[in-house]
């Protein structure tokens, strides 16, 4: 076996991108562009500046104040109200309602149509979870209208 340079170059790139692979943030897009990331601390991100906050125990945080949380069971408070729920199958409801669904291959829908798609994100309820703490809470056009 001969030792060639490039060999070990090759190898050590390989392994560069299997690590950065292995801890892929979510990205969302909407209309096809790249427009959030969740990264795995929990910052969200709107086209690249950090504006937020998902933490592990639910809370939403906005500019560093909290401005609502997505419990265990999927309820979504603001001000500490109910005002919705991710489901596990990835139905959003607003009031009871069904609005919309994130899939468990990441297309996002809004009554029945195409709003956009999150990547690495959506085989969990946890993941489903942190891209509704975005749509909720930092997308103008999801939840409220």
């Amino acid at each position: 076996m001969t030792n060639n340079p490039s060999h070990s170059l090759l190898a050590i790139l390989l392994l560069g991108v299997m690590a950065i692979d292995a801890e892929a943030e979510i990205v969302i897009r909407k209309s096809g562009s790249s427009w959030a990331r969740i990264d795995d601390d929990g910052t969200i991100r709107i086209r690249g500046r950090s504006v937020g906050r998902f933490e592990s125990n639910g809370t939403v945080r906005k500019r560093g104040s909290s401005v609502g949380s997505i419990d265990n069971d999927g309820t979504i408070r603001k001000r500490g109200s109910s005002v919705g729920k991710i489901e596990s199958n990835g139905t959003v409801r607003r009031r009871g309602s069904s609005i919309g669904r994130i899939e468990s291959g990441g297309t996002i829908r809004k009554k029945g149509s195409s709003w956009g798609s999150a990547s690495n994100c959506c085989g969990s309820h946890g993941g489903k979870k942190a891209v509704a703490a975005v749509l909720v809470f930092f997308a103008d056009d999801y939840f409220d209208n």
